[in-house]
């Protein structure tokens, strides 16, 4: 039971990452109808961020606390920039392009990022240094979870809190919500489309940087290519929860992130992956638009 325990909680971390990650893929998807290939790039700028600016401060003597509050916001910041600076560059000319462009585009910015980060650091793993501190309370437990784990869960708990209530209850929200419906008839009743757009890939950004300082903490090392097995797996956890549904993007993290533990558990980590993307195809068959995901019905 208790080794049953540890893999439950397992999953439940590695559900915890992809799904801040998943929701900036499911965001964006449902405002304009985009795959950001791109943003697994962000998470990884993100990660590569705080280790910059933790480095900094550890040489500045700061505590561990300090460190890792001052490095996330950095890293959010810095990752939302990019976020920013991505949809402007890479997405708004082909806002009325084929799609088949923007995905290209999408591929290229994807591309670009992870070679832009090679160069500019390098191709070996890097330290990431343990910024979560240890809590006392959990220490009798130490063998099933870990602070790191409990830490990355409560992040991803509030972070889901705060977002539901951004879209639900503020006037951001409310323009989000408008322009995923009907993005004409959201402009001609005076929504800033643009404007909406460019919130949402901000915040998609900030929660996968976020997630890149916590799991970086967590695993302990990074390197550039980070960003692309990550965001295959949000990305994927995304489709099979239904690509453009938040509460899917989530349920489709934690069942991702409990087949990988459980199959790593139980038979062998070599078949983690195979056993998500199975179970991803299997979904797919019998429910193509995702697990929470409503199927578009056209007139013809």
């Amino acid at each position: 039971m208790e080794y049953f325990l540890e893999i439950f909680l397992g999953g439940l971390t590695r559900g915890s990452i992809y799904a801040l990650i998943a929701l900036g893929y499911t965001m964006v998807y449902g405002i304009i109808q985009l795959i950001n290939f791109a943003h697994g790039e962000i998470y990884m700028i993100g990660a590569f961020t705080a280790l910059i600016v933790a480095s900094v401060l550890t040489m500045l003597g700061l505590n561990t606390i300090s460190i890792l509050v001052l490095a996330s916001i950095a890293a959010v910041i810095y990752a939302s920039a990019y976020g920013f600076t991505v949809e402007k560059i890479a997405y708004k000319p082909l806002r009325h392009a084929p799609r088949l462009s923007a995905l290209i585009s999408a591929i290229g910015m994807s591309m670009f990022l992870s070679n832009y980060v090679l160069l500019a650091q390098t191709s070996d793993f890097l330290s990431f240094p343990n910024l979560i501190p240890e809590l006392k309370f959990i220490e009798p437990y130490s063998h099933i979870i870990r602070s790191n784990e409990i830490a990355i869960l409560v992040t991803t708990t509030a972070v889901m809190i705060v977002l539901t209530f951004i879209i639900k209850f503020t006037k951001m929200g409310k323009a989000m919500r408008a322009t995923s419906q009907d993005r004409e008839m959201a402009m001609l009743v005076g929504v800033d489309v643009n404007r909406v757009i460019s919130v949402t890939f901000i915040i998609g950004s900030a929660t996968a940087a976020l997630g890149g300082v916590l799991i970086a903490s967590h695993v302990g090392q990074i390197n550039f290519y980070i960003g692309f097995i990550a965001g295959i797996k949000a990305f994927v956890a995304a489709v099979l929860g239904g690509i453009g549904s938040i509460p899917g993007a989530v349920l489709g993290s934690l069942i991702l992130g409990w087949t990988e533990s459980f199959a790593t558990g139980y038979v062998s980590s070599d078949y983690e992956d195979v056993f998500a993307f199975i179970f991803l195809v299997l979904i797919l068959i019998f429910k193509p638009s995702g697990i929470l995901g409503r199927s578009e019905s056209r007139a013809v």
